[in-house]
């Protein structure tokens, strides 16, 4: 794993994506006349499942998933955090599956009693899936801590998000997508 530049740890500081600088870029879904969404990867590679059995896109299909990247470290996911926790309860039961894929930056972060112990002291109550591989990350050729991947029912990439922020733009699409308008963009 390549490790970040301490240009990239500032941009982490000062409310940027973090990144680690080893992947491709990532998916850019485009969405318009004649042009499909790209079809998210399953997640793969997962070391274990905290508060869920294992999951898999296609057992999720018909619903709206919220994949967030993170790591427990970082002050970005940490900022984040309380918006992805707010957005599964406020619509779990409409639809949204929030998966949180935990893909750590420290070796400390790979220890699965850490992230059990990091998961109960943040009240995640949303599936967690140990991506200590980064099999899921390079599958969804992903580079950022936070990042939000919005999936709509259909399985393909719709939406994403890298860093904090936009969060009414996140919710917008979130609402949009369990309306059932997501053909209409």
């Amino acid at each position: 794993m390549i490790k970040p530049t301490l240009t990239v740890l500032a941009a982490c500081l000062l409310g940027a994506a973090c990144t680690s600088g080893a992947q491709e870029d990532p998916l850019e879904p485009t969405r318009g006349p004649g042009l499909e969404s790209p079809k998210a990867p399953d997640f793969t590679g997962i070391n274990h499942w905290i508060n869920s059995h294992p999951l898999s896109l296609g057992h999720l299909k018909g619903k709206v998933v919220l994949v967030e990247f993170w790591t427990y470290d970082c002050i970005n996911c940490i900022h984040v955090m309380p918006h992805v926790k707010q957005w599964h309860e406020r619509y779990k039961d409409q639809g949204l599956v929030v998966v949180g894929m935990h893909t750590p930056e420290y070796g400390h972060e790979r220890i699965l009693g850490n992230l059990e112990e990091a998961v109960k002291r943040f009240g995640i109550n949303y599936p967690v899936a140990q991506d200590n591989d980064y099999a899921t990350w390079d599958a969804f050729g992903n580079r950022y801590w936070p990042a939000v991947y919005l999936i709509d029912q259909n399985g393909s990439i719709v939406y994403q998000h890298f860093g904090e922020g936009a969060y009414d733009a996140t919710e917008a699409q979130i609402r949009r997508l369990l309306s059932g308008s997501a053909a209409a963009s």
